[in-house]
This record gives structure tokens, C-alpha cells and sequence, in this order.
């Protein structure tokens, strides 16, 4: 048995990245090589930590990758398959069939939807893909799909809690996130000075994670990856992008769109999401199609190599359990179920009813990792099968990886010539769109960590900017590696509490169903404890 690695430990693609300093060049090229000589032994020595690997029955692989799974499949189980059985009922709700406009809050389901999206539909669809094929090859297809589904359970009980316990401020604004149900609901479940200790001491690391993983998966990642696809188009290592301080300038450049949204707060973003997302989504799910069609004969095949890949694992690193924990391992990047990211902006929402939100919310995962990361992956085996196949046997050889918007970027280009400049501009967009989102969940964890005052949050703002500009001079390597182990890292603290609160959930969902037996769904009902 091989091995399985970590991905985030090796990944130095130098063709299309190509970030790493040379030690020479001007002042800007000399700020780049500090930034990344700091930054390395921090992502490596993280990465090492949390991914560790455990032998189990002769079969290696990272301890911490089946803790996601494990809830999803716990909570789908007690809760009854709710990700399948209320799926319609999840539909009506988001369109604002169950609620009024003068219910609390700042934001419609819909727009909530949106925000949280815009935090997960991007570039792990698109590279988090095209990485998972090359190393796990297509039958990571098939694990990526199951863990969404399971996912979806896990984001409906954290967005119910993430309602359920938020704080509505006198100005109408809201605040909410594991930072708050951890502390609030496990006080309530362990009376006495246990619970009050336990909630506030996860609540506390669940906010130190939040921002780590805001500051590295919400914008160094976003920024390192829209940089490389910018400079793989615009002629790869002769691009101008690959000249000394480019990098440093285009970070200063997406810092500055960034920022002069965030300053907006939630409702800016909410207007923002709610119009860039679905178009987004609409553009590149288009472009999918249109590849799957042209090679319409060509996806019996596929979907065959996807479900035999997913058990036989043949030429990949790991075999079969290779391919399931890449699948794993990138599906949880992708829609971050259990992280508890996700509930600080449903938390938001006009709603009475905390089971309402849980319920759009469990849509996130299906459109994230179900839909739109299966399309990518069929674009990738069914266009694209030479380039990937020959990555992956690379990897197998010699442990190099190639770059997942490059696989993917190729294959949209086998049947649509010049739409890797159409893909730029949706890495962008995705980019952008994810990294505004993140900057709120991030300004809530600082908030609770360092106070809601003016000036904290300016500092803040001011703070998450700047790591936009590191991360878009970093190795891939290391950004990945870095945000990896935080995701992992918050996931452990956050399920840990859904375990806890889960039948404070189960009373949402029952109190919400009786409303809607009775036929009266506006009538605020009672709160528990």
C-alpha cells in the first residue's frame, strides 16, 4: 500500500505558477521572496501537524479527513435522510414562500443562499477539481459526490443553530455563527459552570479558526490562483505577469476591489452575491454543458470510469482509498459543511423560524459539490482524458502536480477554442465573490475575539486586504497546505457542538413542521430555554 499524501505538501507546479523567488530582481522581487521565506515553515510545519497520517488495517491515510464524513453520515441518520426527504420543501422555502418582510432580519432567504454560495462555489469547483482527478483520478469524482450529500445534512443542523442562537444588535443587524450557538447553546445543554466553560472555550477557537481560514482559503488561495490563471493565459513563464513584483501588484490591485466592498457590510454583499453568483454559475455551468454535449457519446464511458475509479483506484497514488480521500478531502474545501462558515451569513436571514434556514441552506452542498463540481469533473475525463491522464501518471512517477485550472482550463478549450480568456474572467468573478464573503465571515470572528467597535473592524478590514497581497506572491504550496489544516482544524472544533446541540435542532425542525400542518407559519413561535 502507498502512502497517501496530503496534497497541499507537495503541490509546486512551477510551469503555471511559477511563484517561486529567484532571489534576484528589484525591490518589488526581493518583497516576495521575504514574504514567501516567512510564510513557508509556517504552512509546512501546520500541514504536517493536522494532516499526520495513521495506519489503519494496513491502509494509511490522515486521521483528521474522516471526521467531516463521519458527521455527515451520523446526522443523516438522525435526522432521517432530511437532505432528501425535504428537499422540494428546501426550494419553496428559499423563494420566500414561508416568509414576510417584516420578519427580523437583514436579508431574504434568497440573498442568504446567495452570500453562502458565493463562499463555496469558485475555485474549488474549478482547480479543487482538477486537482482531485489528476491525483485521485476520475473515481475522486464519486467521493466528492457522496460527501456532498452527506454535507448537506451537516450545513442544514449548523445554519438552524446558527438562526436559532443569533444576537440581533439595536440597529437591526445580526450576528451569528458557531461563535455564538457553541457558546449560547452548549450553556444551555450543560447547565452550571461546564457548559458556560466548554461553550466559551470552543466558541473561542471556532472564531480563531474562522479568521485563520478567512485570512488563508477566503483570500490567499483565491488571490494565488486568479494570479496564475491570469498570468497561464497571458503567455505563462514570457507573460508579463511573470516578471519580478507582478504578482505584488496584482494582490495590491484585487486588495483594493475587495476592500471597497466589504466596507459595505453584509447587505452590500447580499446585493452583490445575489447578482454575480447565479450569473457566474449560469456562465460556467453553460460552458460545461455545451463541452458534455459535444461528447454526448462519450459519457457512458465516463460515469463508467467514474464508479469503477472509485473502487479499483488503478494508477493512483493510494489505490482506491486514494481516490476516496482526495475526493473527501477536496468536497469538504469546496462546500465547507461542518466548518460552521456558512451559518454566519444565513444567520442574517428574515426569518422566525430557525429550521426555515437550515433548510436552504442544505442546498449548498448539492449545488456546490453535487452539481457543479460533478460537471467540471465530466468536462475534465470526457475532453480532457489525455492531459489529465498524463498529469496524473506524472504525479504517480515522480510526486509533480499539475495545476487544477490548467486541467480544467484545457478542456474547455477542446471544444471551446479561446474560452480559457471566458474562464479567466470567471476565476475572477468567483475569486472576488468568494474573498467578499470571507471578509465578513472573518470581520464576525475578529468582532468576537477583538470587540465590534469602528475601529477594530477598520483594523480588521485593513488586516484581511493586506493577507490578500501576501497570498497572491505565495507558492501554491503553501497557501494550500495552510488552509487545509485550518479548515480542518475549525471542522473539529465546530461538529463537536453540532454533536451537542443536534436535538435542539430536531426541535426547530418539529416546532416549524407543526406551524406548517396548522397552516399558520406566521405566528412567532416560542423559544426553547
Amino acid at each position: 500500500m502507498v502512502p497517501v499524501h496530503h496534497e497541499g505538501s507537495a503541490f509546486r507546479p512551477d510551469a503555471v505558477l511559477a511563484q517561486e523567488p529567484d532571489g534576484g530582481g528589484g525591490t518589488l522581487a526581493r518583497i516576495e521572496e521575504t514574504i514567501n521565506s516567512w510564510f513557508d515553515p509556517i504552512a509546512e510545519g501546520l500541514g504536517g501537524f493536522v494532516f499526520a497520517e495513521v495506519t489503519v488495517f494496513g491502509v494509511t491515510f490522515p486521521w483528521i479527513v474522516s471526521w467531516l464524513v463521519l458527521a455527515g453520515i451520523i446526522f443523516t441518520l438522525y435526522f432521517g435522510f432530511i437532505q432528501f426527504r425535504s428537499f422540494k420543501l428546501a426550494t419553496e422555502v428559499v423563494r420566500g414562500k414561508y416568509t414576510k418582510d417584516d420578519e427580523p432580519g437583514e436579508i431574504t432567504h434568497f440573498q442568504a443562499l446567495s452570500s453562502a454560495v458565493s463562499g463555496t462555489v469558485g475555485l474549488g469547483n474549478i482547480a479543487g477539481v482538477g486537482v482531485a482527478v489528476t491525483i485521485g483520478g476520475a473515481g475522486a469524482t464519486f467521493w466528492m459526490v457522496l460527501c456532498g450529500l452527506f454535507g448537506m445534512c451537516t450545513k442544514f443542523v449548523e445554519c438552524t443553530l446558527g438562526v436559532r442562537y443569533r444576537e440581533e444588535h439595536p440597529d437591526g443587524t445580526v450576528s451569528g455563527g458557531p461563535m455564538h450557538y457553541l457558546r449560547k447553546g452548549i450553556a444551555e445543554r450543560i447547565p452550571g459552570s461546564a457548559g458556560r466553560v466548554l461553550g466559551g472555550t470552543l466558541a473561542g477557537l471556532a472564531a480563531v479558526m474562522i479568521l485563520l481560514f478567512g485570512i488563508g482559503g477566503g483570500n490567499m488561495f483565491q488571490a494565488n490562483q486568479t494570479v496564475a490563471q491570469l498570468r497561464d493565459v497571458t503567455g505563462g513563464e514570457d507573460s508579463i505577469l511573470a516578471s519580478d513584483g507582478a504578482a505584488l501588484v496584482m494582490g495590491i490591485i484585487l486588495a483594493v476591489v475587495v476592500g471597497a466592498v466589504i466596507f459595505g457590510g453584509i447587505k452590500s454583499i447580499g446585493r452583490v452575491t445575489s447578482r454575480l453568483v447565479p450569473s457566474m454559475a449560469v456562465i460556467y455551468v453553460a460552458a460545461c454543458a455545451i463541452v458534455i454535449l459535444v461528447n454526448i457519446d462519450l459519457v457512458p464511458a465516463a460515469f463508467g470510469e467514474i464508479f469503477s475509479g472509485a473502487f479499483t483506484g488503478e494508477g493512483v497514488v493510494g489505490g482506491a482509498i486514494g481516490a476516496l480521500i482526495v475526493g473527501f478531502t477536496r468536497a469538504a474545501f469546496s462546500n465547507e459543511a461542518g466548518l460552521g462558515s456558512a451559518p454566519i451569513a444565513h444567520s442574517a436571514v428574515k426569518t422566525r423560524y430557525p429550521a426555515t434556514e437550515g433548510l436552504v441552506a442544505l442546498l449548498e452542498p448539492f449545488i456546490d459539490t453535487v452539481v457543479v463540481c460533478t460537471m467540471t469533473a465530466l468536462t475534465i475525463v470526457i475532453a480532457n482524458s489525455q492531459f489529465w491522464n498524463d498529469a496524473k501518471a506524472t504525479y504517480v512517477a515522480e510526486g509533480e502536480k499539475a495545476d487544477g485550472v490548467t486541467v480544467t482550463s484545457s478542456a474547455f478549450e477542446t471544444v471551446l477554442p479561446g474560452f480559457p480568456y471566458v474562464l479567466t474572467l470567471a476565476v475572477i468573478l468567483f475569486a472576488i465573490s468568494t474573498m467578499i464573503t470571507w471578509g465578513y465571515y472573518g470581520q464576525k470572528a475578529w468582532g468576537h475575539l477583538f470587540g465590534e467597535s469602528t475601529l477594530s473592524i477598520r483594523v480588521y478590514h485593513l488586516v484581511y486586504c493586506a493577507f490578500i497581497v501576501v497570498g497572491a506572491v505565495l507558492t501554491f504550496s503553501s497557501v494550500l497546505s495552510f488552509t487545509d489544516a485550518v479548515l480542518f482544524l475549525l471542522s473539529v472544533v465546530n461538529i463537536v457542538g453540532l454533536y451537542l446541540l443536534a436535538p435542539v435542532v430536531k426541535q426547530e425542525l418539529t416546532r416549524f413542521r407543526a406551524r406548517l400542518r396548522e397552516g399558520d407559519v406566521d405566528v412567532e413561535p416560542e423559544r426553547v430555554g
